[in-house]
């Protein structure tokens, strides 16, 4: 949610986020709109319910009078009548205060169709219109070595790691087994990934994966990205795309002192994406699936540390990247292409070989006060109470990050390289054939 002073103060800012993300700049103007009818209703109310007190102020006084002088008909018949007002005005309260409810009610509900406002120095577009910050690493000349690099799936095969037809007996599509060396892989980066974010001041968490509408909605997961939550209707719970959303909603409704920023959590959790409008896409392998487990972090800090506090995230994002040994360039993502809740995001892609392109791997963003408003987490610095900052970044995505081991450290017999970082937790240099 946007700091409703914003909306007053500074309404073409909006509008202009709005157009560079592509989306309905005329909400904006509705906003305006349902705004001063939620004020101008508000006020009614007060004016109304200020009557009613100034009358409640005269009517006691009068009835204690009474109560002394039950004979005096000059002021029961005040009273009387005083008490005939008190019941009108009662009415008129009652309904101004449902008016109010209502203005406020129908006001919450267009917010919440607003995206954050866009950081302005990111790049204006589409999904394709990103800006390339840097390349890291240079891609094998695989022909040069005299073969042909073998795609995740035939490697996976090879090495009785990746199953995708049994899991499609069982789930349907989009959906793998990881076995023997797999399973074994998938740890070995687990405890690599918090190894790191322990050291860099983490908390772990395991969190919970079933959550209520409330934390998917404060994360802003129920407007545009609805549309691959899975939900479980009988309960009216989301299962997770993310461990972002159950990370932001642990202190939703609190007001954390100010001294304890900033708040980092790491967290590891299997992740649910139905994958609507993807059909076609990314068929073949594990790159675009319905359930996958995912190291994430999460940071709650001051505004005013947002900014270098993404900055720092996207650091550890690549110190985990040049530990795999494995290509990459790292992006800039285009307004058209950022969540409702992100300001700015960086994404990491790996270059995949048998695709001859980079793919998306992990990802940071910073949804600056945003979640923290919808979600109703503040800080408390001195007197002053006032919403946080709030950052996720992903660290590892497991099954992107396995097809990008596999396919650039293979070797010409099918087995794989095991990335030095990864030896300790994986207890071999090789992942041989069977």
């Amino acid at each position: 949610m946007i700091d409703p002073r914003l909306l007053r103060d500074n309404p073409e800012l909006l509008r202009e986020s709005q157009r560079r993300r592509g989306e309905a700049v005329d909400l904006v103007d509705r906003l305006l709109e349902l705004d001063a009818a939620r004020r101008s209703a508000q006020s009614a109310y007060d004016e109304i319910r200020g009557e009613q007190k100034q009358l409640s102020k005269r009517i006691g006084p009068l009835q204690g009078a009474l109560k002394r002088n039950p004979d005096d008909a000059e002021a029961r018949a005040e009273v009387d009548a005083l008490m005939a007002q008190a019941g009108d005005l009662a009415d008129r309260v009652k309904a101004a205060d449902a008016a109010a409810g209502e203005a406020a009610r129908v006001a919450e509900e267009a917010w919440l169709e607003l995206s954050n406002i866009v950081d302005m120095r990111s790049p204006v577009g589409g999904e394709e219109d990103f800006a390339v910050l840097e390349h890291v690493g240079t891609p094998r000349d695989f022909s040069a070595e005299g073969f042909e690099p073998r795609d995740h799936i035939d490697l996976g095969e090879l090495l009785g790691a990746i199953d995708i037809e049994r899991a499609a007996k069982v789930s349907g599509s989009r959906f793998y087994y990881l076995t023997g060396v797999g399973a074994l892989l998938e740890l070995a980066l687990l405890n690599l990934a918090i190894a790191q974010a322990t050291r860099n001041g983490f908390t772990p968490v395991i969190p919970p994966v079933l959550v209520a509408p409330k934390a998917m909605e404060g994360t802003g997961f129920l407007g545009q990205a609805a549309e691959n939550v899975y939900r479980i209707e009988s309960d009216d719970m989301y299962l997770v795309g993310t461990a972002e959303v159950p990370l932001a909603g642990m202190h939703a409704d609190e007001i954390v002192p100010a001294s304890s920023l900033p708040m980092r959590y790491v967290g590891w959790s299997s992740c649910f994406r139905r994958e609507a409008g993807s059909y076609g896409k990314d068929t073949r392998g594990i790159i675009r699936v319905h359930q996958f487990d995912k190291v994430e972090m999460f940071v709650f800090c001051d505004p005013a540390d947002a900014e270098a506090e993404h900055e720092r995230l996207l650091g550890w994002e690549r110190d985990f990247m040049d530990a795999l040994e494995v290509p990459y360039r790292v992006i800039d993502v285009a307004t058209g292409d950022l969540g409702s809740s992100a300001a700015r995001k960086f994404d990491i892609e790996a270059w995949i070989p048998t695709q001859g392109t980079y793919r998306e791997v992990t990802s940071t963003s910073n949804t600056t006060e945003f979640q923290a408003r919808r979600l109703g987490i503040r800080m408390r610095a001195g007197d002053e109470v006032k919403p946080l900052a709030t950052l996720n970044g992903t660290l590892c995505a497991m099954p992107r990050v396995i097809v990008a081991i596999l396919e650039n450290h293979q070797r010409a017999d099918g087995s794989v390289e095991v990335p030095a970082a990864l030896r300790p937790y994986l207890g071999c240099d090789v992942l041989e054939l069977p």
